[in-house]
């Protein structure tokens, strides 16, 4: 099975998307036939989509997304951590088997250690009790915050989007090198290749720029702690999907028939797919 661990569905509006750039290829719907058009002759099998605003109205619309098209194998949505009734919310979504995760925005986030927020914590244990995964989405600055959270809870199966997005374009490798290392330490964690591209120069990119970085996540992760995703169609502010996934495939040529066929997808099912 080949599957992309990440990847994005809405239908555009500027009210409710207001951190997609304006006059760029985002701005219009990106729907689940416009990724199978792009899967197909890649031979995926299907994707993971991921929340891309902070509302239950769009969790639910994803859902709906992913009932009427089984190529949607799973669904992270988004649900306020922080609520005192998190655990009944929990348990109402979870009765929806393609909800697997759940993803909060931290790099929005402006306090660096909001993860460690109490009432967060306090979310992201009530996970658990449902078998959801949780996305960590942070910036570098983020990181120590993300190494504390998950040494806290060391039964919660966390990854990490886009390997905390470090500064491609600035060619800057310490200290995220030194933190990716650290939360790599902890075995609750891996990590997805997604997203890199976006962190480099839009326009001038050279796979030689993304190297530095892969060989980081590698090195910390090893390949069965990894998972392919495109961040598809957020990639396209700096190439295609097919660029995406010939890059990566590059990269990633030397591995081992069965470190392979964990990296292209049963890694991402045996991480979402658990409940099933």
């Amino acid at each position: 099975m080949k599957l992309d661990a990440h990847q994005h569905f809405w239908r555009y509006s500027a009210a409710e998307y207001p951190w997609i750039p304006a006059g760029s290829a985002l701005q219009r719907d990106w729907l689940p036939e416009d990724l199978a058009a792009l899967q197909r002759p890649l031979g995926f099998d299907g994707s993971i989509a991921v929340q891309a605003r902070q509302s239950l109205a769009e969790t639910r619309w994803l859902l709906e997304l992913a009932e009427a098209d089984p190529r949607i194998v799973g669904v992270v949505g988004w649900v306020d951590l922080q609520a005192d009734d998190i655990a009944a919310q929990l348990a109402s979504l979870s009765r929806n088997p393609r909800l697997v995760g759940v993803r909060h925005v931290v790099q929005d986030e402006p306090e660096d250690r909001f993860m460690l927020r109490p009432a967060f914590v306090r979310g992201i244990e009530a996970l658990r009790q449902v078998e959801f995964t949780y996305d960590l989405l942070v910036y570098p600055r983020q990181l120590a915050a993300a190494v504390e959270l998950v040494r806290r809870i060391p039964e919660q199966p966390f990854v990490l989007d886009h390997g905390a997005k470090p500064l491609i374009k600035a060619g800057v490798l310490s200290p995220w090198r030194e933190e990716i290392q650290e939360l790599a330490r902890h075995d609750n964690v891996c990590c997805k290749i997604s997203g890199l591209i976006t962190e480099a120069d839009h326009g001038a990119w050279q796979p030689t720029d993304l190297r530095p970085y892969l060989d980081v996540l590698v090195d910390a992760f090893g390949p069965r702690r990894l998972m392919f995703g495109t961040d598809w169609p957020v990639c396209l502010l700096a190439g295609s999907y097919e660029t995406v996934e010939a890059t990566v495939r590059d990269y990633f040529r030397g591995l081992s028939p069965e470190d392979a066929e964990g990296f292209w997808g049963r890694n991402c099912a045996d991480f979402y797919l658990r409940r099933d």
